[in-house]
């Protein structure tokens, strides 16, 4: 295939008059016909994932379901004959015919395979895959899928002469077309219009599904983010940080590590209540809090990092005109010593502007049984080292280490976990989900979460054994959930208004010693009752972190640091006078 979009991209052969033997020479053909035809193949077989959800919609059996169909059918044809109509001259018309196919190709690939549905998110979240996330995604359905839908239009556009036509005709002949096909889809929404308003109302998921407008118009809303929010510079944040009074004559500085969990669902940890115990090492602790109503930023690592350690929420990150520095800067503003590692693909311009520390390339045998990716345990690894390189004034205050993990991330579940951890058997080894029965999937899945459970416990053991040098604590919460089969949907990166809970609801565990809890007046009996069930979001992450770690800004927000409620409880109870006992009669 790849020689086949070479030769079609080439120019001499997007003018139409390639060299070709007499015996497969062939009348030219005018170029609204390679628009129509090739707009027809779009519409039809690179959109069956489209056609495959209309079909379950209620009603379709009928004649007016039917009807509703075909005219959807024309508007989503008329739809990618218009966009090839704009790039249909005389050296773009194969070339962008080409781009476009393949395109298609493997955007109906991801949504068959995998349930996704393309908007900006997605296709930010692909454009920052790394090359190991990219080889998990490869398979030979994959391959099979992509060739069935790309090489019969590509083989066609390349033995195919188109007309050459003056620029004058050419410009009047797709005038012509493309007011044509605005006709034909303001004609099918007339006609339907009462069915396609409440369809798109009410399945939301459909607009996402038309293959391949959704990628172009998910590209167009990437390329034009500049234009929207001014992204050339960087809004400074809490340059005002300072730290809070019971910094003043500690004997041991504050150690809290920040574990940045990946694909993790709460619903998955047996801590959380699961049926499995996919937890036993956190379950036999009865320090830790665990809030089980949590709920992510996003449904996608590009979206939830930089959304969870921002200052703004989830509607004002989205809504922002400009990017702000994180909650790694305003911790390094106040004077601590802060540290990245990162067992996956990066801070997402979280760290920037302090670097980070990669493990996912190191070369131990044990650690990393696949070359370019390790178990999060790594992370461990010289980690005493990397903090004592830090500079020791600011260590002396106090230091947050963040640990971002490769944790469940999909679709290699069984990449995620050590032999002697896999518990839940078989389990799915392909990175083609829907081969494996369903079952072993969440076995795989299930097996991940109990190296995160392994993982968890070895960094609470680390930082018992710190204790004599420092106060600490430790705060894990996943960015985003899974889907593992439930209605045909795996993975993650919904659009978050439809994407299903499981991908948004996140586990959130804390820990605090006794010496922090001491330090901060949050006893871990009164955050056990009061986050149980109660809701929190990746909103309170940025302010419940300034508010443990004492940091004070004008950036922080007392009414989303989830820790406030019981230090105020137990400031409260410290403040009250002891009631002197009465004297009983002799």
């Amino acid at each position: 295939m790849p020689l086949i979009l070479q030769r079609l991209l080439l120019p001499h052969l997007a003018t139409g008059a390639p060299p070709q033997p007499a015996s497969t020479a062939t009348r030219a053909l005018h170029p609204a016909w390679v628009v129509v035809l090739i707009s027809t193949w779009l519409a039809t077989a690179c959109n069956v994932p489209l056609w495959r959800e209309v079909a379950q919609l209620p009603g379709q059996g009928s004649l007016r379901g039917w009807g509703f169909a075909i005219a959807f059918a024309l508007i989503v044809a008329a739809g990618n004959a218009a966009l090839l109509t704009l790039l249909a001259w005389r050296w773009t018309l194969k070339p962008a015919a080409a781009v476009l196919v393949v395109m298609a190709a493997f955007g109906a690939y991801f949504m068959l395979a995998y349930g996704v549905a393309i908007d900006a998110s997605m296709l930010t979240n692909v454009l920052q895959t790394d090359v190991h996330e990219v080889g998990d995604l490869l398979n030979a359905r994959m391959l099979a899928t992509v060739l069935a839908l790309a090489v019969p239009p590509l083989l066609w556009l390349l033995r195919r002469r188109v007309q050459r036509l003056s620029p004058l005709r050419h410009a009047a002949h797709n005038g012509l077309l493309l007011a044509g096909s605005i006709a034909i889809i303001v004609v099918c929404l007339l006609l339907v219009f009462q069915d396609f308003a409440s369809t798109m109302r009410n399945h939301t998921k459909l607009r996402y599904l038309i293959n391949p407008l959704n990628s172009v118009y998910a590209l167009g809303n990437i390329a034009t983010k500049p234009l929207r929010m001014d992204t050339s510079k960087l809004l400074p944040l809490g340059r005002d940080a300072q730290l809070g009074a019971s910094y003043a004559g500690q004997a041991k500085p504050p150690l809290l590590v920040l574990v940045l969990g990946e694909t993790g669902r709460s619903g998955n940890f047996g801590i959380n209540g699961y049926e499995r115990n996919t937890t036993p090492l956190l379950a036999a602790r009865a320090d830790l809090i665990s809030a089980r109503n949590a709920w992510s930023c996003g449904t996608s690592t590009a979206a939830s990092v930089p959304c969870m350690f921002s200052h703004l929420g989830r509607t004002g990150y989205e809504a922002r005109a400009a990017n702000f520095e994180s909650l790694i800067d305003v911790l390094h503003h106040a004077g601590l010593a802060v540290l990245w590692v990162d067992n996956q693909s990066g801070c997402k311009g979280v760290c920037d502007r302090l670097g980070d520390v990669n493990t996912s390339t190191l070369k131990d045998p044990a650690l990393c049984p696949t070359s370019g990716e390790c178990l999060d345990r790594v992370m461990l690894k010289d980690l005493d080292a990397r903090i004592a390189a830090l500079p020791a004034e600011q260590r002396q205050r106090g230091t947050v280490v963040v640990l971002h993990q490769i944790g469940s991330h999909g679709p290699a579940y069984s990449k995620r976990s050590a032999q002697d951890l896999k518990k839940f058997l078989p389990e799915c080894t392909s990175t083609a989900l829907q081969e494996c029965e369903r079952q072993q999937v969440v076995n795989a899945y299930d097996n991940s979460i109990l190296e995160t459970d392994f993982f968890l416990d070895s960094v609470l053991k680390w930082l018992s054994a710190q204790e004599d040098k420092a106060q600490t604590a430790m705060i894990y919460v996943a960015d985003h959930g899974e889907s593992l089969g439930e209605n045909n949907l795996y993975l993650h990166g919904l659009p978050y208004s439809i994407a299903p809970d499981v991908q948004k609801h996140v586990p959130w565990i804390t820990w605090l010693s006794s010496a922090m809890q001491a330090r901060t007046g949050a006893p871990t009996a009164c955050l056990q009752r009061d986050l149980a069930e109660r809701r929190v979001t990746h909103d309170h992450y940025f302010h419940s972190v300034l508010g443990l770690m004492d940091v004070k800004t004008g950036a922080y927000n007392p009414d989303l640091d989830m820790l406030a409620l019981c230090r105020g409880l137990a400031a409260e109870a410290a403040a009250k006078p002891v009631a002197k006992p009465i004297a009983q009669p002799a």
